[in-house]
């Protein structure tokens, strides 16, 4: 039996699907943590997949946050599954697990609060362990993080330690072997953090003094036989009332560097500058009478965090009953009609479209999405109209805004000009409005200023933009088609012409190309971000950063070295190079 957590940051960030990550894991039970799906956004291609069966918790407050889900091969079908810790979310008791211990210190607000972000969902397997069956609840959760900016947030933190704690004891004390694993966002040890000397108090955590009172330290564990008095002398540490043990550091007690979670942000995987904060914890005898492996996979990438598996001896027994809280079990997959008088109440016909504009779409949806599921039929017009008019106007309305019929399509080939006359406006406009001024009868004659028409020799003053219908400007030259015009150095013909309409026409400065006049204006205005400076250790290019963190310096911008964060004594890391960008600069 193989077991693999995976905190995957967004199980819609599978470009296959998550039924790659499965074939490519090859574990017979998979827990993922923050999914980022509501049950609205999940999708059949999440939901159900040939060969295993899923069983997800969502969040009931925000949309594209938090979230678990447990996936398991149709050979390791679970007796029981349940959602949640409080048992508040059980609707049918059939298939759930029960034993949720003595929650008279919690307040039911407080429960509901707890559960309510979809952090949990246990599901109950039976194994065969040393020639005799067992039961094994697993309990698959992603608990809160405790933000620095939100002083609330990190008793919310404490709370769900405490009721995550309360449930697998009892549990445990129920008769049946208890995993918990997941991402529990705090690292343990010093060993398991990548600078723990740069944390004060590393030892005063309340996360950490959590975790001594839930695990059984690993030499005590190793001397789990020994008598009371025996291990005292053994052990300079205090003995500790926890009854779990971290499966890694059971088989791995002084690998160092050992992380599964990375600021990608600040490229820190790439120095390996993490912290390990994803755990397989297993109660005691389970493991000395199961577990055979545990390790991370670093390797792994597509998310901040790296998977962590464990192994067990023991085959598992699959159940012939998929229990009620399996995804197949749910309407929207199931292929079952849900009410019948939902096709037989008449409706009005417009009250869909107004409840979809009413009603705003998930954040997580982009704009397009947003746009295209109010209106899938395209109307926009239509809709625009009838949102903002009263019943009584709507039909004045609608046949005003009705566009003209499509003229001939034979007034699409035929040639259009305009009259051009020679004027004191800017070179610049009279090169950009050439294609504008397309509105003259194509039966009537091109005429130019001068008296000169299309097909006759028209006279070009040099260093003069003249403009031309469906000609293109090019300074000295004007080319019209249909027209012989050519430069008025090599006309002869028409240098008297060109001598009087000279005097009498003011010659403005030369047409530039469009664009190359305004890119020069606009860079002395829009300078853009000053040049990067190097950094002294590495004499490297910095990257620009913006502050993003509210307070006095949100949105000012500050260079730093180029590259990843890593620990101060590694010289490929990040130096200390720090410095603010001068807007007077």
């Amino acid at each position: 039996m193989k077991i693999v957590s995976w905190n995957i940051n967004g199980i819609r960030t599978f470009k296959g699907g998550i039924k790659n990550a499965l074939e490519s894991l090859d574990a017979d039970i998979l827990c993922v943590q923050e999914t980022k799906v509501t049950r609205d956004l999940l999708d059949e291609r999440t939901a159900i997949v040939e060969g295993y069966n899923s069983y997800f918790s969502f969040s009931r407050g925000r949309s594209g946050y938090s979230g678990v889900a447990t996936y398991c091969k149709d050979s390791a079908t679970p007796f029981a599954a349940e959602e949640g810790l409080t048992g508040l979310l059980t609707t049918n008791h059939e298939g759930t697990i029960g034993c949720y211990g003595d929650l008279r210190e919690f307040s039911i607000e407080e429960l509901q609060l707890l559960d309510n972000e979809g952090r949990a969902v246990l599901t109950q397997h039976r194994v065969m362990c040393e020639d005799r069956p067992e039961t094994v609840t697993v309990i698959n959760v992603y608990c809160p993080r405790a933000d620095p900016e939100k002083p609330e947030r990190k008793q919310f933190k404490l709370q769900f330690y405490k009721l995550l704690q309360c449930r697998a004891e009892a549990i445990l004390e129920a008769g049946s072997r208890v995993i918990i694993l997941g991402d529990v966002n705090t690292s343990h040890r010093p060993i398991d953090h990548c600078d723990p000397d740069y944390i004060d108090d590393f030892e005063d955590h309340p996360g950490r003094k959590w975790l001594n009172g839930l695990l059984v330290d690993d030499g005590e564990g190793k001397e789990c036989e020994k008598d009371e008095e025996e291990s005292e002398n053994t052990s300079s540490k205090p003995l500790s009332s926890g009854k779990f043990v971290d499966t890694f550091r059971h088989f791995h007690p002084t690998r160092s560097k050992a992380f599964t979670c990375w600021n990608t942000m600040t490229g820190a995987r790439q120095t390996n500058y993490g912290t390990r904060i994803d755990y397989i914890f297993a109660d005691h005898p389970l493991v000395k009478m199961g577990f055979v492996a545990a390790d991370i996979m670093p390797e792994v990438e597509g998310s901040d965090h790296c998977p962590v598996w464990g192994k067990l001896c023991c085959p598992l027994l699959s159940s012939s009953k998929l229990p009620p809280l399996c995804t197949r079990h749910l309407p929207e997959f199931a292929g079952r009609q849900q009410k019948l008088s939902r096709f037989l109440i008449k409706m009005d016909q417009q009250q869909p479209a107004r409840e979809a504009c009413r009603d705003p779409l998930p954040g997580s949806q982009e704009t397009g999405e947003t746009r295209e599921n109010l209106n899938p039929l395209g109307n926009k017009r239509k809709l625009a109209v009838e949102s903002g008019v009263p019943k009584s106007k709507k039909i004045m309305t609608l046949k005003a805004a009705t566009p003209k019929p499509q003229g001939n399509l034979l007034a699409f080939f035929k040639p259009k000009s305009i009259p051009l006359a020679l004027t004191r406006e800017d070179p610049v406009s009279q090169c950009e409005r050439g294609e504008e001024r397309n509105e003259v009868t194509p039966s009537q004659p091109q005429t130019f200023k001068g008296g000169h028409s299309a097909g006759q020799d028209v006279p070009s003053i040099p260093g003069t933009c003249t403009e031309y219908p469906q000609g293109v400007c090019m300074g000295d030259k004007v080319h019209v088609p249909g027209s012989n015009i050519q430069d008025a150095s090599v006309n002869s013909k028409n240098q008297g012409k060109d001598a009087a309409l000279a005097s009498e026409a003011t010659v403005d400065p030369p047409c530039p190309r469009k664009g190359a006049s305004l890119g020069g204006f606009w860079k002395t205005v829009l300078r853009g971000p000053p040049p990067p400076p190097h950094c002294k250790a590495h004499g490297e290019p910095c990257v620009l950063r913006t502050v993003k963190k509210a307070g006095p310096n949100m949105g000012k911008q500050f260079f730093v070295c180029n590259r990843p964060q890593g620990h101060a004594s590694n010289p490929e890391a990040r130096c200390n190079f720090f410095s603010w960008v001068d807007k007077g600069k």
